[in-house]
């Protein structure tokens, strides 16, 4: 061991005065041939067997990645892709340890005092399996990139899936992947990558290769990727220098087409960035140099008829001819024929719109196509700019689109028909279903701003998008840019894999260690029956409570019963700590109810009615439970009449009170009401 030696001194005037006072400890210290006598137990190697933990899928048996098991005292483990925590948490073997359990999607039961975890006797070499529901109807499998993906499986010397269970590549995180099949192999491409060496890593690009699925690794268990490196081991950057001279350069919308000679060739649409939109145009990869050359630069920034800017790309076939379309405008809206002269030219690109053509949107002064008939005309047409979602909303809301209009990107929960916004999605056509199919990453979702995921079909990949179902959420924690694997089919189609990237950006939340910045994969079964998906017919619904009248049994000081129907899901209602208990709105006159929104604080409801009445003194149940479960209770019932709602709880599910973040009504709007008013 070295000393400074400014700090040598000092040091040695604290040796002294020790042997000075304590000579004996030193003396005994000092025995020869390292004979030591009374040793501490502090200072004895620590060399304990580890105990094993292993949290599964209650319904699958599969292990769990991504749950943080915290201790007491605030120590947090993360199990690895095959669910496994190694213990060996010094001065806790031995121990009965309770750990608290979390990990979005999936939870235990509370305890009378509201905690979600299990007490282990934690015993060296020993091992227990803790069973988690699974909320989520998607199921998580594993981390695809980034260093320790089986870390606590390899310390406890399990066999791995994979080849490079715990550093391939080099890879610390990757941003925001896009797959193809090409001459013979699956290709991956993704952004942003970050390295162990520094905290700046490749911005251009990184790539790598695998095996087909009739070769490689079945996607249940793991895939295992062929990194394009360089010459230390660091993935390379695949976009060598433009000529526009920008920093960073990210590809979109993957396509294969043949070149003049009649050989495959890998196109993709680019971006860069300086750090702001810097250019856009097309890219072609060089077998032999394994990296992409520029094949074309559009002009301009600004022009929305460019690919390039975002999304994942399809093929599909429409009139005998083959297409790629573009989601980088939320949905798929974009296309171009699949040829090579087709796709370096920006003028042959065409958009799903029912704008008049060769016209851009305008707000109230856009101007549609219809027919003689006053009919909307929707169809691909050139140089005519797409409708993204929220534009179409507006110009229903101005009038300009006329109630009886077909509507492509309103999408709505099938549970509660509330508007679903999408900020980007992946569509394949799928067997099974006999449909296209849209996992679509939500914006401004309710747990988190970009970590909701929903499923969505559609006839064509253009849509009409109606109705989706949310099938993964997060608590304050992104799950982006999802990206559907059509290339692993199983069963017809009936098992769907898909990834995103899983990170804390643009939230408050702490960065999970390794699985930060990477990518998680996923599976959906199709054969669920909570994925048959049916548009809700009949009047559109509203939400009727929102600041109305609101009363409650009792209230704690600081959370009154206004705070459960003011539209703000930072504030709650909370009542006293005994049963019975009830909240109740007003909704000013009797309305066509159908349906209770019941979004529940950690003090939720085990057993409650949901009652009306058009007295305010005499009661009808229309809904009743006795198995609740907290988080957020959509109740739907036969539409009734009814002017006051409650919440009548009777078993408490935790020691604490009934608490509701919001408590909301759904019926049909008043004819003075307007329809802007459906959004929560």
């Amino acid at each position: 061991m070295r000393f400074h030696f400014r700090k040598a001194s000092g040091i040695m005037a604290g040796v002294m005065l020790a042997v000075a006072i304590i000579p004996g400890t030193f003396a005994s210290a000092s025995a020869v041939d390292g004979n030591l006598v009374g040793k501490p137990t502090q200072s004895q190697v620590y060399n304990q067997q580890l105990f094993k933990i292993h949290v599964v899928d209650a319904e699958t048996g599969r292990g769990i990645p991504a749950v943080e098991l915290r201790t007491t005292n605030n120590i947090s483990f993360y199990t690895d892709s095959a669910g496994n925590v190694a213990f060996d948490e010094p001065g806790l073997m031995n121990e009965t340890v309770f750990f608290h359990l979390s990990s979005s999607g999936y939870e235990v039961p509370t305890d009378m005092f509201g905690y979600r975890g299990q007490a282990v006797n934690v015993t060296p070499g020993g091992n227990v399996t803790i069973q988690m529901n699974r909320i989520n109807i998607a199921e998580r499998l594993y981390r695809v990139t980034g260093q320790g993906i089986y870390r606590d499986s390899v310390m406890l010397g399990e066999t791995t899936p994979i080849e490079e269970p715990l550093l391939n590549g080099k890879v610390m995180g990757q941003d925001s992947v896009q797959t193809i099949k090409y001459k013979d192999k699956l290709y991956w491409f993704w952004g942003d990558t970050d390295r162990p060496s520094y905290p700046l890593g490749n911005f251009r690009v990184t790539g790598a290769t695998s095996k087909l699925p009739s070769q490689g690794l079945d996607l249940d268990v793991g895939v295992d990727l062929d990194y394009i490196t360089r010459e230390d081991g660091f993935v390379k950057s695949l976009v060598p220098p433009l000529s526009d001279g920008a920093n960073i350069a990210w590809v979109f919308g993957l396509m294969t087409v043949q070149d003049d000679s009649g050989e495959e060739r890998l196109l993709a649409a680019y971006s860069t960035h300086d750090p702001n939109p810097h250019s856009f145009g097309i890219l072609i990869f060089n077998d032999e140099k394994q990296e992409f050359e520029q094949l074309v630069q559009f002009p301009g920034v600004s022009d929305w008829r460019y690919a390039g800017m975002g999304g994942q790309g399809t093929y599909y076939e429409d009139g005998g001819k083959g297409y790629y379309i573009f989601t980088q405008h939320e949905y798929p809206n974009i296309r171009v024929e699949a040829k090579m002269d087709a796709i370096v030219d920006y003028t042959q690109y065409e958009y799903f719109t029912p704008l008049a053509p060769g016209t851009t949107y305008a707000g109230v002064n856009t101007q549609l196509e219809r027919d003689a008939d006053g009919k909307l005309v929707w169809g691909w047409k050139k140089n005519t700019q797409m409708l993204t979602q929220e534009q179409e909303k507006e110009l229903i809301g101005l009038g300009v689109l006329h109630a009886d209009d077909e509507r492509y990107f309103q999408l709505k929960d099938v549970d509660s028909g509330d508007d679903v916004q999408i900020a980007q999605s992946s569509v394949e056509w799928n067997e099974y279903r006999h449909s296209y199919v849209m996992i679509g990453q939500e914006k401004f979702g309710k747990t988190s701003l970009l970590g909701e995921l929903w499923f969505a079909e559609a006839p064509a990949p253009n849509g009409p998008w109606k109705v989706a179902k949310k099938i993964i959420t997060h608590n304050e924690y992104s799950f982006y840019n999802p990206s559907q694997h059509e290339y692993y089919i199983k069963d017809e189609g009936r098992y769907l894999y898909f990834e995103a990237t899983f990170t804390n950006t643009f939230t408050d939340a702490p960065a999970m260690p390794r699985y930060n910045y990477n990518q998680m994969m996923y599976k959906l079964d199709l054969a669920n029956p909570v994925l048959n998906l049916t548009p809700p017919t009949g009047p559109e619904i509203i939400e009727l409570a929102k600041g109305k009248a609101i009363t409650a049994s009792s209230s704690e000081s600081a959370h009154q019963a206004v705070d459960g129907n003011d539209g703000n899901s930072q504030t709650r209602w909370a009542s006293d700590s005994s049963d019975p208990q009830w909240i109740q709105v007003d909704l000013g006159a009797p309305r066509l109810i159908s349906r209770v929104r019941l979004e529940w604080e950690a003090a939720y409801g085990k057993g409650y009615q949901i009652q009306v009445s058009n007295d305010g003194q005499n009661w009808t149940d229309v809904y009743t439970t006795t198995s609740g479960d907290g988080g957020t209770d959509i109740v739907n019932f036969d539409e009734t009449e009814a002017r006051y709602v409650r919440m009548y709880g009777t078993s408490r599910g935790t020691m604490y009170g009934y608490s509701l973040w919001e408590f909301k009504v759904f019926g049909q709007a008043a004819n003075s009401e307007a329809p802007e008013q459906v959004e929560e």
